[in-house]
């Protein structure tokens, strides 16, 4: 089977899913034509082109660096036509209207090439329905894609078949949405709302249902359906005006118009819910009242000045806002799965009675549906963590917590009328194969009730990528990258061990994979280990962040019992194990995900090459706690300064030297890999993957290849810094915004302290000096600043609070 090379896309529609779609292939680097009809006034592109500079102000922003958006091409209807000659992809993202899209279909369709696929990113409406009005050369070339808001973050993506669309097609796209935008795919029926939205809004509805019936505030159901119950944080209310009201109405008008609770009109389309889909009271006022959520920036709440007020139907105003819930309930929820069930089902308090029936509600809804929505119970899961940042999908929660304990608490309210609907628990939950499991995801694969039996995942090239893919509970017979593999050598702080016998894996094990010293001494073991008999090594922790840097729990009790030269000594060997890293004689490569902060930067850099997941966020963030970044980062910015300057005609050091210092001095970080390359952390020469699960097997083969190549580790040499006049320079700057009270004096001293490094401190311009003596430079400043008191404030307020404090 030939490659399907997506070498350019086009994007139909530049409203908020077209641009931020466009926006997310640029920053995978996908060729991209943003479409829209041709303005009134010249230029005819002016609705492509006010999209396009849209796009950088957004936040979060939905492209890597604002100045990419201008990759964007854009284009119009009436005079580019011809340009989707040259596109292997083509998605429509209008406005959800039947006649609108089926009506753009029959202008675009002489111009798509006939290699070409054509996909609608629909939130519901029905893909067979849109598909009739394409020529029959582009129905089998033709389905869903839908992404979720906003597409750089949310990981879910749809794809949703025709009776012709061909399976390749569907094939060829999943590879192309996995590997090349790093999402996670699933592959739903062609019902009303698909699977993410059909079970989530049904879901929201529900909790703005029981909510009223037990007399909650909008602050307090979020409060209890965020965090606390293992779902995005933003809980019920606020993720509704995120999404925006209107849409969310939309959405909802989708199974009102679409669904029925007259049987004889199939089972595609019948729901015993539908009683439950009405629009909620509050959700119509706001609505009139122009209040869509966070794009009018007033929704269930709003924000004046520093205070959060949320809206009160009675009244039909804002009032103030931050209840919180009982705390009794936050206790229950961290209860194991089956005693925090049967704890909330058995709650007297409003808040407990509330919680179980939005959960009850909720397994109720996925099993009725699970065989018209979805091939398997996996889809469901899927798609309700990767649309609705849920950290257990339905189905998980319920065999966790018990399948037929669960499914008996469940029929028992269906049958005292507590339910929404009467409808029972369909047979499959009760007898057969899934009560004989415990559940609907086991090793074999998930339950089809279609089918019939359980089903396993689909064997796709793209998937060979993904050493271990994010798994479901009860699929235990996915690896888990904690026990795979060889173990070569592992104690508490840190796993070294072998996929395939050429390349070791350093897995740091503690929270927030912290750089402690048992942690140094396992990476300096690794990589020794690594230098005899392996052909390079990846530090590779699993799950996100890659670190957070240095363990100062770890390191403060030193300090106390120790002093100084305890740190001192400390400092001492995180710098050399990275330079260690640095000098190896095999290539060390870091494969990053999440944060790379202060030593976890450090890591990085020193490393021969990083491997950076899309949203990596890389920085030396030292001056939040008052310090300087002293395992080496300041020394790494000296030298890529000096490099950089040596490529250049330029003798003047410190132009170069401007973003490293400011960064470091302002504790920049980088809000993407795509950003930590403009600052520095990340090179051209490193590699930027899409998907999280692909980082493991990228940096294996990139250290292969390395190592094939005939790596050799770097020499050691000295390089010029900007000296006392440097120093000088910066000094004069940082007293302008000290006087313009843009820092406090405790910034600028350490400031002036990160000049000092970075300049090389009291030498001439253009002095040669040695990584090691800029290091001494660090360490200094670093035990000087551990003992001073305001940085002392920051360090215990970081510690106890997780927040930087400004002193």
């Amino acid at each position: 089977m030939s490659r399907f090379n997506v070498k350019k896309v086009a994007v139909l529609g530049a409203g908020v899913m077209g641009a931020q779609i466009a926006a997310h292939l640029v920053n995978v680097k996908v060729p991209v034509v943003l479409f829209d009809l041709p303005a009134k006034d010249e230029p005819k592109s002016a609705i492509a082109l006010k999209a396009i500079a849209n796009l950088k102000k957004l936040k979060p922003s939905p492209i890597g660096v604002a100045a990419d958006a201008d990759l964007i091409q854009p284009a119009n209807y009436e005079e580019h036509m011809g340009l989707l000659a040259d596109c292997d992809l083509v998605i429509e993202a209008i406005a959800e209207r039947m006649d609108w899209k089926q009506d753009l279909y029959h202008k675009i369709a002489p111009h798509v090439p006939a290699h070409a696929l054509l996909a609608s990113n629909t939130s519901g409406l029905s893909i067979t329905r849109l598909s009739e009005a394409l020529p029959e050369q582009l129905r089998h070339r033709f389905c869903g894609i839908h992404f979720f808001n906003p597409p750089r973050y949310m990981p879910l993506v749809e794809l949703i078949a025709t009776p012709t669309t061909e399976p390749q097609v569907l094939d060829h796209l999943e590879a192309f949405v996995t590997s090349g935008l790093g999402k996670g795919v699933v592959r739903a029926k062609d019902t009303p709302n698909f699977i993410a939205n059909r079970i989530g809004i049904a879901g929201m509805l529900s909790t703005m249902q029981e909510a009223d019936k037990y007399g909650l505030s909008f602050d307090v159901v979020d409060d209890l359906t965020g965090k606390k119950l293992g779902r995005a944080s933003s809980g019920t209310f606020r993720t509704a005006d995120v999404v925006g009201l209107d849409t969310m109405a939309h959405v909802i008008k989708t199974l009102q118009d679409n669904l029925s609770l007259d049987a004889a009109k199939g089972a595609a389309q019948f729901d015993p819910f539908y009683g439950s889909f009405g629009t909620p009271a509050v959700l119509a006022k706001l609505i009139a009242l122009g209040n869509l959520g966070q794009k009018t920036k007033a929704g269930f709440y709003k924000k004046a000045g520093r205070d959060i007020l949320r809206f009160e139907l009675d009244s039909e105003d804002y009032v103030p806002a931050g209840a919180k819930a009982d705390e009794v309930y936050a206790r229950m929820l961290k209860k194991p799965a089956a005693e925090r069930l049967r704890l909330l089902r058995d709650a007297k308090g409003a808040e407990g009675q509330f919680l179980w029936a939005i959960l009850r509600n909720g397994f109720h809804y996925a099993a009725v549906h699970l065989a018209t929505i979805a091939e398997t119970a996996r889809d469901v899961d899927q798609a309700m963590r990767w649309g609705f940042g849920m950290k257990q999908g339905p189905f998980e929660l319920w065999q966790e917590a018990g399948w037929l304990e669960v499914a008996k608490m469940v029929q028992e309210d269906i049958d005292a009328g507590r339910a929404l609907c009467r409808a029972p628990l369909p047979d499959w939950v009760f007898n057969g194969p899934v009560a004989e499991a415990g559940g609907v995801h086991t090793a074999q694969g998930s339950w089809s009730p279609a089918q019939g039996r359980f089903v396993a995942r689909r064997e796709l090239p793209v998937y060979a990528r993904q050493h271990f893919p994010e798994k479901l509970l009860g699929e235990d017979n996915l690896p888990d990258w904690r026990t795979a593999g060889t173990t070569l050598a592992e104690t508490d702080a840190l796993r070294a061990w072998t996929l395939d016998g050429k390349v070791l894996i350093a897995s740091i094990k503690n929270k927030m994979h912290a750089i402690s010293p048992d942690v140094m001494e396992g990476l300096v073991e690794a990589l020794e280990l690594a230098e005899r008999e392996y052909e390079g090594m990846v530090i590779w922790s699993g799950d996100a962040p890659f670190s957070v840097g240095a363990d100062l729990q770890a390191t403060m009790p030193a300090f106390v019992v120790a002093g100084i030269d305890a740190i001192d000594g400390i400092e001492h060997e995180l710098q050399q194990l990275m330079l260690r890293i640095r000098y190896a004689q095999v290539p060390v490569i870091s494969a990053i995900h999440g944060m790379a902060l202060g030593g976890g930067c450090e890591l990085a850099v020193y490393s021969a090459r990083r491997v950076a997941h899309m949203e990596s966020y890389l920085g030396l963030v030292e001056v939040g706690v008052g310090l300087v970044p002293g395992a080496g980062g300041l020394t790494y910015v000296a030298r890529r300064a000096a490099e950089a300057a040596e490529k250049s005609t330029g003798k003047d050091l410190l132009p170069f030297l401007t973003e490293g210092f400011t960064a470091a001095a302002m504790a920049k970080v980088g809000m993407s890999a795509i950003e930590s390359r403009q600052l520095g952390y990340l090179l051209e020469s490193d590699i930027i993957v899409p998907h999280k699960d692909e980082l493991l097997f990228v940096a294996i083969n990139e250290v292969r290849a390395m190592f094939a190549g005939g790596w050799r580790a770097p020499l050691k040499r000295l390089f010029p810094v900007a000296g006392r006049s440097g120093i000088a320079t910066i000094r004069g700057q940082l007293v302008n915004m000290r006087g313009g009270g843009f820092i406090s004096d405790h910034d600028q001293h350490i400031a002036t302290q990160i000049a000092e490094i970075v300049c090389g401190g009291d030498v001439d311009a253009g002095t040669l000096v040695s990584e090691d003596y800029l290091m001494g430079l660090e360490r200094k400043a670093f035990c000087a600043l551990i003992q001073h008191p305001k940085t002392q404030e920051r360090i215990l307020g970081m510690l106890n609070t997780g927040k930087p404090v400004r002193n």
